[in-house]
């Protein structure tokens, strides 16, 4: 007989669902505001943003879900002692579960800049509150309930890059497909959707998005909001991988006003990663997202501003007010005092003639239970031999996956770290074909067909049935944005930092006073999360040093400490 498995809901029950006692609520009552409600009255409404945490004092308030027809489904009911909330209450996004009176009651308001200070000031309670957050957030996702409804073919390439959008942002949502799905089919006739038109995207506001980008999905839900354009951050740090969101927490909790940016996603290329083994403190292993999930939710915690997705599109530098100016995609623009790039690297692509033209749908650059799911009991083709393309082959593998691993060298050893080697070589669901490139890819309507590659030591020409194509061939600096800033790089587009940058530069200071550069988009970096991480932790205190100098004046903008003109120049890139 097979076992069944709990729900996150039912085996973390009594820390999904705290109790605060009496003396607990009097600990909590400085940092909210009293608030008499009624019997019947709608305290939280999904797709508004709620007011802040609501300790329940008096009177009881029934939580719900909301399925794709607005029908409720019970999720619980609190009492005294009870408070409602979710981690979109730490970012004031709006809810994703309603919440009507039963009882008429008294309870606390807490607003999110209360109740971070909170979380730091009362660190006990602190820890019960957000741990109860985030599982919260866990149990939504785990259920498959709440938030946008996406309907459209699970293949479609749209349809994969708004799940692939949400789901490495931690957003519930829920896909119906209307070729086999009656309620999909009833959707589409209630709000007289042309099946031609799909996908479209029912936003819990009641908004109706046809076939949206990420940048209008995001901000219909809410998960993006305007940039005050004249305020003056301490820091922004461009770029929300494992670098950027390590300056983000250390930042905030020290005291700095912090607005991280990125285009897609937090985690960066760590949170595409399966399974990180070899991260200090984790010897089970942990999954990119999760790991990235942490520290995102740990930003927010102590008071940082993320805006995903804004994109950062130029960098200025105006030495008479001593600030910098990103402007972004959307047309706003963001003000600080001193600047962090993190912007990681984009992935390769090889040298295929029509690899654009299944892009959308067959040929993917990370392996999430999305893409595990498409190729559910067929073979796939993965090239790569680092450590991230090891991950995704042993991921991949797991769930049942045929793959043929293409590796250009003749031995994976020689790039891939040991551990992963020796677990991709028990595994008899992988084949590893050494000294192979990929030739040709065949298909029609996008939708991938055959995969052709060469093994160069035979010379020997291969054609396979395939349908999904992983490409982990390494990444190139994400810099073009950084034309005209000032900010130099070498001859590859990674940024001079330290002595390459002249003068007496710190070791992750540009060339550009102010402007500082971690992770993978700094020249000479070492390639690895733990020390991504850790220039994110180290630039803090070179962040604190030059926001503590006089402001410059005019006429020394421009110079070292040491009268020395900082170098500018701007290596194009190599086509």
């Amino acid at each position: 007989m097979a076992l069944q498995t709990q729900s996150i809901r039912e085996a973390r029950r009594d820390q999904i669902f705290p109790k605060l006692d009496e003396l607990e609520i009097e600990r909590v009552r400085r940092f909210g505001d009293a608030r008499l409600f009624a019997a019947g009255e709608s305290l939280w409404t999904v797709g508004q943003v709620a007011a802040g945490l609501m300790v329940i004092v008096t009177g009881k308030v029934a939580v719900a879900e909301r399925d794709q027809f607005d029908n409720h489904k019970p999720i619980v009911i609190h009492g005294p002692g009870n408070f409602l909330g979710e981690l979109a209450l730490l970012s004031g996004r709006p809810a994703l579960v309603d919440a009507i009176a039963q009882e008429s009651g008294e309870a606390l308001i807490i607003p999110p800049e209360r109740l971070r200070a909170l979380m730091i000031a009362e660190a006990e309670l602190g820890e019960r509150i957000m741990r109860a957050l985030i599982l919260r957030r866990m149990a939504i996702l785990e259920a498959g309930v709440g938030g946008p409804i996406i309907l459209g073919r699970p293949e479609n390439g749209d349809v994969l890059q708004l799940e692939g959008f949400l789901r490495r942002n931690g957003h519930p949502h829920q896909l119906f497909n209307p070729e086999t799905d009656a309620s999909a089919k009833a959707l589409l006739e209630r709000f007289h959707v042309d099946p031609g038109q799909l996908p479209i995207v029912l936003c819990p506001g009641g908004q109706l998005l046809r076939n949206p980008d990420e940048n209008e999905l995001a901000r219909c839900l809410g998960l993006v909001r305007p940039i005050d354009p004249e305020r003056i951050y301490d820091v922004a740090v461009v770029g929300a991988g494992p670098a950027g969101l390590a300056t983000a927490v250390y930042a905030a909790s020290e005291g700095l006003s912090v607005v991280v940016l990125d285009c897609r996603a937090f985690g960066g290329q760590a949170g595409a990663s399966a399974r990180i083994e070899n991260y200090l403190g984790f010897p089970t292993g942990i999954s990119g997202i999760a790991l990235m999930a942490r520290a995102y939710n740990q930003a927010q915690k102590f008071g940082a501003e993320i805006a995903i997705p804004d994109e950062a599109t130029s960098l200025a530098h105006d030495g008479a007010l001593g600030r910098f100016t990103l402007n972004l995609q959307i047309g706003e623009r963001v003000n600080a005092r001193a600047v962090v790039i993190a912007t990681g690297a984009r992935y390769r692509r090889p040298d295929v003639e029509n690899l654009n033209a299944f892009e959308a749908s067959s040929v993917h650059y990370w392996a999430s239970p999305i893409e595990a799911k498409l190729c559910a009991n067929q073979e796939v083709v993965l090239v790569g031999a680092g450590n991230s393309a090891g991950q995704a082959v042993v991921y991949l593998a797991s769930q049942g996956v045929k793959v043929w691993m293409l590796v250009r060298r003749s031995d994976l050893s020689a790039t891939m770290s040991r551990y992963l080697v020796d677990r991709i070589r028990g595994l008899a669901n992988v084949e590893v074909v050494t000294g192979a490139t990929i030739r040709g890819l065949e298909g029609r309507d996008g939708v991938l067909e055959a995969v052709c590659w060469r093994i160069g030591a035979t010379g020997e020409e291969v054609r396979h049935p395939i349908n999904h194509l992983f490409l982990f061939i390494g990444a190139e600096p994400n810099t073009d944005w950084l034309d005209g800033s000032g900010v130099s790089l070498d001859a590859n587009g990674f940024v001079l930092t330290g002595e390459d940058a002249g003068g007496d530069r710190h070791i992750l200071e540009t060339t550009q006073r102010g402007v500082f550069a971690i992770g993978d988009v700094r020249a000479k970096s070492v390639k690895r999360v733990a020390a991504a991480v850790g220039e994110g932790a180290q630039v803090v205190a070179a962040l604190h040093g030059f926001l503590a100098r006089p402001k410059p004046n005019a006429r020394a903008e421009g110079a070292d400490a040491m009268g020395a003109k900082a170098p500018s120049t701007h290596h194009p890139r190599p086509k």
